[in-house]
């Protein structure tokens, strides 16, 4: 083999380890490269878990959020609680001052009568014997009356109480009445009488009707009570 022979030989050995060194040059920077990218992985599936971790957190703010609503309308409902607990002390509180009669009046028969005022033009008054409310009588834009056992009681639009015992008449009929007022009395019905109040010249000048209850009427001085069962009795 001649010299340049052996040259050439060497050359390509030499060429040969070259190739070989680059192509393991590149493996490596392959290797290095997957590595990275597979290191690069890690971090992405870490960054996913901070992500979760985000969202998880993010859904227990909402959560927190969610119980803070619920607590707003809670508290909401507290506020409004209270607000109605004051209002229902101010309701008892206006139920207190009616509690307490304006006045109390003696009655004929031994019993008193407890006035009460609800509003304007409007009261109330409980017959008590003994602790016991025996009947009650309320104005709502017309006077009241009350027949208890014969004994006649009025209540009028201001609040006056007027009672007498006796005097009274069973309808149905016609009555001559104290003040000269007369009295035509009809049945209507069960429990249900009227009474026409005739003046002078025979004029209906009022008119009262029991409705399974008694009624009363201050006829200019002369107080008038209808009970339900057709009786009726004047008293000046």
């Amino acid at each position: 083999m001649s010299s340049s022979t052996t040259v050439r030989a060497a050359r390509r050995r030499t060429l040969r380890v070259a190739a070989a060194a680059l192509t393991a040059a590149a493996a490596l920077t392959l290797t290095a490269c997957s590595g990275s990218e597979a290191t690069g992985t890690k971090p992405a599936g870490h960054t996913d878990t901070s992500t979760a971790a985000a969202d998880s957190s993010g859904a227990g703010s909402a959560g927190a959020q969610g119980s803070d609503a619920q607590a707003r309308p809670g508290a909401k409902v507290d506020t409004k609680a209270g607000a109605a607990g004051k209002r229902s002390g101010s309701s008892h509180a206006a139920t207190a001052k009616t509690v307490s009669p304006v006045r109390t009046q003696p009655l004929p028969d031994g019993s008193k009568a407890e006035i009460y005022e609800l509003g304007a033009q409007h009261y109330r008054a409980k017959i008590v014997h003994s602790g016991q409310v025996l009947g009650t009588l309320e104005t709502n834009q017309h006077d009241a009356g009350l027949d208890a056992n014969d004994m006649f009681v009025t209540l009028t639009l201001g609040g006056q109480v007027h009672s007498w015992m006796g005097g009274g008449h069973q309808g149905p009929g016609t009555f001559k009445l104290a003040g000269g007022w007369t009295a035509k009395v009809t049945k209507i019905g069960e429990l249900r009488y009227r009474a026409q109040i005739l003046g002078n010249e025979g004029a209906v000048d009022a008119t009262l009707e029991t409705n399974q209850h008694d009624a009363g009427l201050d006829a200019n001085g002369v107080y008038i009570v209808l009970s339900a069962g057709g009786v009726i009795s004047a008293h000046e």
